[in-house]
């Protein structure tokens, strides 16, 4: 990977653009206000100071990029990042600040800021925006979309459940793996959805988890049926490939899932789950989980729950609401983002049923179905530092769009009502900034735990 060659063509003509006396430049990434939720679960930068920052720039890189940008029509700073190489080793002379990953911060407060160590290469700390926003807004925006859901869910749950927390953690299942750009996205998107869920497709993510975070097992899954298992048995054989999923997978305590939709799933709940499989089903040592892929995503699934009621029975927990029986439940995977799960919710508890019904399974809702903007992550410079090692505050408030203005001077976060919130580092005085060190020159100086990681996003466990 040739770091320099990690970055947006104008970049390659800012190193002539700053004030001459510039020595350096302060730049922060925050989730600005007016995004798509109010508070942003933070994480990633830590896989990203891994796999990049810690690759030196080298003599082959400079002469590889000099050739591209050159032919691109652009400046190239050759002398600057040979004395990268002479000087540094290769390594970026950068001191990278960054809150703790999954702390949960509301919008507009800073979660990274960066700035050279070196006077020399002050165009440094921007130079990096494409890839370090990047690196910072794709996994945070995925856990936060994944974290919200969570809260939803877990609402559900005390309302309706006799006991949530063993049942929490895999309600929500990463079906994103196919629905990615790459693997590598799929790593991301898949490891940032696991910092609150236990349940994941996306082996990526796995990987994800314990090349950058030292966890060995981050999530798990289940034996799981798919339209070409069953319909390769041909219609009418349905009825064997269903007993076919329970003779090959049924165990004490495990869960097999099945798709039911390959030609008529109400035929299938009623004549070969609720006929033909009923007395199978119902001595099972696991669970059966059926799940309905097609039609209606907010009808359909209690549809099937309330089909498998009749058949198989339910009893009422102590809450009040209807609980199938434990030979079966529900798993939705078509069509399911953040609105249908609600709708979903809201309906099954309207109807008397417990949430601890129905899974959900969420693809590109979850990993696709997400842009810099559903947040409104930017990363702006702040500060200027002078020849004299005098720092300067420097924004941007455009008249025409005052909800893009930026922060003024190098910023520390601090806690204030029990909430992370920005101040001017000049004016931090004796508290304590939750904004540390996280790299320097080359060196990775905070390395989480993925399990330090969930409990700081979820202290209630699961």
């Amino acid at each position: 990977m040739n770091f320099i060659l990690n970055t947006d063509s104008y970049k390659y003509s800012h190193f002539a653009q700053y004030p001459p006396e510039t020595a350096g430049i302060s730049a922060y990434i925050e989730s600005r206000r007016g995004g798509e939720y109010d508070d942003t679960l933070f994480f990633g930068l830590q896989m990203f100071l891994k796999e990049y920052l810690s690759q030196p720039v080298t003599r082959a890189h400079i002469d590889e990029a000099e050739e591209l940008v050159t032919a691109h029509g652009l400046p190239f700073n050759r002398t600057g990042w040979e004395t990268l190489v002479e000087r540094h080793g290769g390594y970026l002379p950068l001191m990278i600040e960054a809150l703790p990953e999954g702390m949960i911060v509301p919008a507009g407060t800073p979660m990274v800021q960066v700035r050279n160590t070196d006077p020399d290469f002050f165009w440094l700390p921007t130079f990096l925006e494409t890839s370090l926003l990047r690196a910072v807004w794709y996994p945070s925006t995925v856990a936060t979309v994944s974290w919200h859901v969570r809260q939803m869910i877990a609402k559900a749950l005390a309302r309706t459940c006799d006991d949530p927390a063993p049942v929490l953690p895999f309600r929500l299942h990463d079906f994103g793996a196919r629905g990615a750009t790459s693997q590598e996205q799929a790593g991301l998107g898949g490891v940032a959805h696991l910092v609150s869920f236990l349940g994941t497709d996306t082996v990526a993510g796995l990987v994800a988890a314990r090349k950058y975070y030292h966890e060995p097992m981050a999530g798990f899954s289940i034996p799981a049926a798919e339209h070409s298992t069953m319909t390769s048995w041909g219609e009418e054989r349905e009825a064997a490939a269903y007993e076919n999923m329970i003779d090959q997978f049924d165990g004490e305590g495990k869960l097999v899932a099945v798709v039911s939709d390959s030609y008529d799933l109400f035929r299938a709940v009623q004549t070969i789950w609720g006929g033909q499989l009923k007395d199978k089903v119902k001595a099972m040592k696991g669970t059966l989980v059926v799940r309905p892929d097609s039609g209606d995503a907010t009808r359909v699934p209690i549809d099937t729950i309330e089909m498998l009621a009749e058949i198989f029975g339910f009893s009422v927990n102590s809450k009040g609401y209807k609980v199938l029986a434990p030979c079966v439940r529900v798993i939705q995977g078509d069509g399911i983002n953040p609105r249908t799960i609600r709708v979903l919710l809201e309906a099954m508890a309207e109807r008397g049923w417990s949430a601890e019904n129905l899974a959900f399974g969420m693809g590109a809702g979850l990993l696709q179905k997400v842009n810099r903007d559903t947040l409104r992550f930017a990363m702006k410079a702040n500060s200027r530092q002078d020849a004299d090692g005098n720092w300067h505050g420097i924004s941007k408030d455009p008249k025409t769009d005052p909800g893009k203005a930026s922060k003024r001077y190098r910023q520390a976060v601090v806690t204030e009502d029990g909430a992370p919130v920005a101040v001017p580092l000049k004016d931090l005085g004796d508290r304590d900034n939750l904004m540390r060190p996280v790299w320097e020159n080359g060196e990775l100086k905070v390395d989480w735990t993925f399990a330090e990681i969930r409990d700081r996003a979820n202290p209630d466990g699961g």
